[in-house]
């Protein structure tokens, strides 16, 4: 294995000074270390590299060395293989298999399967806009990809996982524009998409094992839920506020309560989802803009209709609540100047679906009325057999809603008088 072959030098050991100096020629040369096959190779062009001559299965074969190595480094690499052909292993094969996988985990960085993933998910929408897919990927780009997104995903270690959920809780991530808002939820959050990530990969990738495991959660199932309803002296305050106010967020607000529909069911209202269905105006919100779909009929009581007819039409503009030809937007900033003028903070938008909800049953609402009115179906039995629309039913679940709500912002004043004995 070390003998001298022809067209190459007598074997001899190399020196690291050596191998520096050696000059290429006008042909190709290969020069003996004298141990283990290892070679320096001299090319026509000025460069040289190491390589390795061995025999398995009674043929001559050679491993070329990485590039760049020293001369250690290549010797080491040389013992290796002659130990794997010893041990009855092809160390060429090994190398060829070792370059396939190096190019699969390449291939499958994070940040290719993450966008594998919510193309796949756009798609099972039949080319509907998936509500939360421009989110995802937004988060995505602020606060995984620029730490995971170029590793393989079949590297990421739960450990790395963990770090990065601790810098997002801790508030410690930052990009060109400084520092980036962090916070238990965020991580939460974060946490949530990447596991639907991984887990999708796990489903196509029969190796694949998810490093992400029970506890890892920011936030325990009791904290994520909200109770909050508006109490009668907020609600007063939000209600008469928003009808001092002209600005369509305000309308939106109103509009809202009257109808406990969630905001993003409200923002993009379009006029041509009024329609007349024989009991009168009904909002009709098509399958493909709520999360049951199923096309919902909202029957629209006088007073929401009433908020509808003050709104102007924009020229050829589709949008009910609009500042321009688009959908309401900006809600963070719309609703800090609305708190500001109402004075009344730590309320969300879509407590306004869960306060009208509870109103509904202070009016005596059934409670089967009222979640139809929500926009929830019936479930078991009863969604197979019940095929009613609760039309009627709803509309008079509105009406209540409505008289509630001006009840509440307009209290009976006491104006009677007792008299002495």
């Amino acid at each position: 294995m070390d003998g001298v072959t022809p067209g190459i030098t007598k074997p001899k050991r190399l020196t690291d000074l050596a191998v520096r100096n050696l000059r290429t020629g006008p042909k190709r040369q290969e020069i003996s270390d004298g141990k283990n096959g290892l070679f320096v190779v001299l090319h026509p062009g000025g460069r040289k590299s190491f390589a390795v001559r061995y025999r398995f299965n009674g043929r001559s074969r050679k491993l070329t060395l990485d590039r760049g190595i020293t001369l250690a480094a290549a010797r080491k690499a040389a013992a290796d293989a002659i130990h794997a052909v010893e041990q009855g292993r092809d160390p060429g094969v090994a190398k060829r298999q070792s370059k396939q996988a190096q190019r699969i985990a390449a291939a499958n960085t994070f940040r290719v399967v993450a966008e594998q993933y919510l193309e796949r998910e756009a798609k099972k929408k039949e080319g509907e806009r998936l509500r939360s897919l421009e989110w995802r990927r937004a988060l995505l780009e602020r606060l995984v990809y620029p730490t995971l997104g170029d590793q393989p995903i079949s590297a990421i270690k739960r450990k790395a996982i963990i770090e990065l959920l601790d810098a997002i809780e801790d508030g410690k991530l930052a990009n060109a524009r400084g520092p980036i808002k962090g916070g238990a939820t965020m991580a939460h959050s974060t946490l949530a998409i990447v596991r639907k990530i991984m887990r999708w990969y796990a489903v196509r990738d029969e190796d694949y094992v998810v490093p992400i495991v029970p506890g890892m959660a920011r936030i325990k199932p009791d904290e994520r839920a909200r109770s909050r309803i508006l109490n009668d002296h907020e609600l007063r305050r939000i209600w008469r506020t928003a009808e001092e106010r002209s600005d369509p967020f305000a309308a939106m607000i109103r509009f809202m309560l009257l109808t406990a529909c969630r905001r993003s069911e409200a923002a993009a209202l379009t006029w041509d989802e009024i329609v007349e269905d024989g009991i009168g105006p009904c909002w009709l919100l098509p399958a493909k803009r709520n999360k049951v779909k199923v096309d919902l009929i909202r029957p629209l009581s006088a007073a929401a209709q009433a908020i509808l007819d003050a709104q102007a039409q924009i020229g050829d503009c589709a949008y009910v609540f609009t500042y321009g030809r688009r959908p309401l937007a900006a809600f963070s900033q719309c609703k800090d100047e609305f708190d500001e003028a109402s004075g009344v903070t730590g309320w969300t938008l879509h407590d306004l679906r869960r306060t009208a909800r509870t109103l509904m049953s202070r009016t005596g609402v059934i409670s089967e009325h009222a979640e139809q009115c929500l926009g929830h179906l019936l479930s078991g039995v009863r969604k197979t057999y019940n095929r009613d629309d609760f039309k009627l039913q709803k509309k008079a679940a509105f009406e209540a809603l409505a008289m509630q709500i001006v009840g509440i912002v307009n209290p009976p004043q006491d104006n009677v008088r007792k008299l002495r004995g």
